[in-house]
């Protein structure tokens, strides 16, 4: 059975404008230590995807319809307790900006020994003792002179550092990682993923990386989802999703990729905008920006097809026949 099972995840926030679909029919599944990708542009719903998860969708937003499955246990049927209980401790998340995220009033120790001591119930002097293992865990220089820092002391990268061991404290089986490495130089970049890569095997970690770099997911992950406006437009293994995109959208994000030695003097655009969620267009959302697009692409609900059944390589355009 995988670990995490997303099945026609339907999340809705009412507006004056309307009510928004901003994950609309998400389906998705994530194996014991294999890393999926959520892959799109700014406002395609992976972040609120990750939320969803995590049941912190906050009113009066709310999850309409859809199954999410962890471990074989129904999340949604859950009370708020119990979904308290298990996010942290089997379920950890690593936000964007980690000066968000942590409390500059409280060491970086007291902090991680918190979490550790509200799901382990470990006594105070125990829970220091692993706050200083997780910070060694991640490669943090000096442990126990760094876990009486405070955030504003340390870097970006070693900020965000702190949050993985944070996250990993209470050793979770599902790692979520919301564009871990925004606002990193590239070569802190690279560090932090090749970090959240080395704990993934050690641990045996399911990972959902949110990301918008194709050149993380290239690097790191097993498959990718692509997401556009609220629905998943293309799920592959990663190897397969990089040597034969199917949908337009895919394969526009790939051409986009600046890559070295490419003689050609202005980088691919993907022409137009995002439609609004409160006004999507009939068929296909990306039919107005797609070069591609037919009479029958903008018609009725275009459903995901199966390319290759044995990868589950899936598209979610009326151009490509299912191979089932």
């Amino acid at each position: 059975m995988p670990l995490l099972v997303v099945e026609n995840l339907e999340t809705r926030f009412p507006t004056r404008a309307g009510d928004v679909p901003a994950v609309n029919g998400v389906s998705f599944t994530i194996e014991q230590g294999e890393t999926l990708a959520l892959v799109g542009e700014s406002g395609s719903g992976k972040s609120v995807t990750a939320l969803s998860i995590l049941g912190l969708i906050a009113p009066p937003g709310h999850i309409a319809a859809g199954q999410i499955l962890y471990d074989g246990k129904n999340l949604r049927e859950m009370s708020k307790e119990e979904l308290r209980a298990i996010r942290g401790s089997e379920i950890a998340m690593i936000f964007q900006d980690p000066m968000t995220s942590l409390n500059p009033v409280f060491t970086i120790g007291e902090q991680i020994a918190e979490a550790v001591r509200l799901h382990t119930g470990l006594p105070r002097a125990q829970a220091w003792t692993k706050a200083v293992e997780s910070l060694e865990s991640v490669a943090i220089p000096d442990p126990g002179r760094r876990a009486k820092q405070y955030p504003h002391e340390m870097s970006g990268g070693m900020r965000q550092r702190v949050m993985i061991a944070m996250a990993l404290s209470c050793e979770p089986k599902l790692l979520i990682a919301d564009e871990p490495t925004t606002a990193l130089d590239v070569t802190i970049q690279a560090q932090i993923l090749e970090l959240i890569n080395r704990l993934r095997i050690e641990r045996n970690l399911g990972v959902l990386l949110i990301t918008h770099d194709l050149g993380v997911v290239a690097e790191t992950c097993d498959r990718a989802a692509v997401m556009y406006a609220g629905k998943i437009v293309e799920n592959a293994p990663v190897t397969r999703l990089f040597a034969e995109p199917s949908h337009p959208y895919t394969r526009g994000l790939l051409a986009s990729v600046p890559r070295v030695g490419r003689n050609d003097t202005r980088l691919a655009t993907i022409e137009g905008m995002v439609p609004k969620l409160t006004n999507l267009p009939p068929g296909c959302a990306f039919a107005p920006r797609c070069p591609e697009a037919e009479a029958k692409c903008r018609e009725g609900v275009i459903q995901l097809v199966t390319l290759d059944k044995p990868t589950n390589h899936v598209v979610r355009c009326v151009r490509r026949p299912s191979k089932e």
